[in-house]
């Protein structure tokens, strides 16, 4: 599902139009981004939690050049589910 079917979905399931239900979604896109970049774990009941982690530097290696390089530590996004959809996932399989 891309942007403009998920935009027409929620909207068609909400009753609002598709404009107002972009605005939405760029408003709470942009308040989850906000939060990320303030380091806040997000947590929305019954979905799951975002949770912005560290990764630690490490050393890697060129596989054709065999040349170690050090990797700096970043932030990384993380998503836990709730188990409802973790669920639902495995029955999916």
């Amino acid at each position: 599902m891309n942007n403009k079917e998920f935009i027409s979905e929620l909207s068609r399931r909400t009753g609002y139009t598709a404009s107002a239900t972009q605005k939405m979604v760029n408003t709470l896109v942009d308040a989850l981004g906000d939060a990320f970049q303030d380091g806040t774990a997000v947590e929305i009941e019954d979905f799951g939690s975002f949770v912005v982690r560290k990764k630690m530097e490490r050393i890697m290696v060129n596989p054709t050049t065999q040349q170690r390089m050090l990797v700096p530590p970043k932030l990384v996004l993380g998503f836990k589910p709730v188990d409802e959809w973790k669920d639902r996932v495995k029955t999916l399989q």
